[in-house]
């Protein structure tokens, strides 16, 4: 599977250059916004963790081999990628302990960068975003055409797909979840199970956002939509009034798109047959996530970026800083503005 076929179409025409993300992990650089205060005392000690080449679960197997306690005493707000270099909080779960020594897994991969108590373990999904530094090299493309993609996305949003990283190598998850499906059972193991209908679940989901940007409704509310505020999970059915709420010009509200599970989709309207069209075309994928028990959730379809900037730190170098509500992927914005070139090609075609 490409990555057409997993994603679906640019939301405002053909990339404005081409580049390289990733040459090395400073190039991608994520900071975890955690609004949490800390009580300075409790039995889960909190890490702020550097790391570099290493994805979350690496990070966790390696604090709870140095701490000797279980892994399932170590606790993260969310996956963080392996190919970057990222700053995120654990917890350990210590009733009655002292701090351990970690120094056994620190390394040049992995600092610890300072320590604290508190009172709860985090919890998955509590951070509120993450915060990104990106640099594209081996740019190519004009500046000017570049800098006006970006003030377009900057005023509009992008499509919030689901990337291609969280459905593995050609869509390797999908295809795994298919087959599962169309045997009618789950995988054993329970962290293969949490990845297949992860991954099924943002298959269906993207392939609904693809179809409204096809049609251009991602950006624009329609009667029987469900709306969202963007740091909420909670929905509500838009009328003609909530059509025309301000809200959705300043980027603030959003229709939304399923997560599918148990019950039928409370949407309505043309977007209630979209999305019955897509569970249609995937009919064994949706009965399977209905039967893993999963409930019915939604999703905005227009992802807003927070506190755009970018920069040219060397004409073949831009660098772009942003910040995105938490579950959102730093490459469906890239995609809108370069097509990604692999690592360590050049084309002087279409030089910078």
């Amino acid at each position: 599977m490409n990555e057409f076929e997993l994603l679906g179409p640019l939301a405002f025409g053909e990339a404005a250059g081409r580049a390289v993300l990733k040459a090395t992990a400073e190039d991608f650089q994520v900071d975890e916004v955690l609004d949490i205060p800390l009580a300075g005392e409790g039995e889960h000690l909190w890490l702020w963790v550097e790391k570099r080449g290493l994805n979350t679960e690496d990070a966790a197997r390696r604090l709870a081999k140095a701490a000797v306690v279980p892994l399932k005493m170590i606790s993260y707000a969310g996956l963080k990628d392996r190919q970057a270099l990222t700053r995120q909080w654990f917890s350990l779960h210590l009733p009655g302990k002292a701090d351990p020594d970690f120094s056994a897994a620190q390394s040049d991969s992995l600092i610890i960068v300072k320590t604290a108590r508190h009172k709860r373990k985090l919890q998955r999904g509590a951070h509120s975003a993450n915060g990104f530094t990106l640099r594209l090299t081996q740019l190519q493309g004009e500046a000017a055409a570049i800098d006006a993609r970006l003030e377009q996305i900057k005023a509009h949003g992008v499509p919030n797909y689901f990337g291609t990283q969280r459905f593995a190598y050609q869509g390797g998850n999908v295809v795994q979840a298919r087959d599962f499906a169309s045997r009618k059972e789950m995988p054993d193991a329970r962290n293969v199970r949490s990845r297949l209908l992860s991954a099924a679940r943002s298959y269906l989901f993207n392939q609904v956002l693809a179809t409204r940007v096809a049609d251009g409704s991602w950006q624009r509310a329609q009667v029987g939509d469900l709306l969202a505020f963007t740091d909420s999970r909670s929905f509500f059915p838009a009328g003609e009034a909530e059509c025309r709420d301000p809200r959705l010009a300043i980027l603030d509200l959003h229709p939304t798109g399923p997560l599918w599970g148990e019950g039928p989709s409370p949407a309505a309207g043309a977007a209630h047959e979209i999305e019955q069209a897509v569970a249609e075309k995937e009919p064994a994928l949706r009965d399977w996530l209905v039967a893993a028990g999963m409930a019915h959730e939604r999703r905005i379809l227009r992802l807003p970026i927070g506190g755009l900037t970018w920069h040219y730190p060397e004409p073949d170098i831009l660098q772009l800083e942003f910040v995105l509500p938490a579950g959102c992927f730093a490459t469906a914005v890239v995609r809108e503005i370069v097509e990604l070139l692999p690592v360590g090609q050049t084309d002087n075609s279409c030089a910078f």
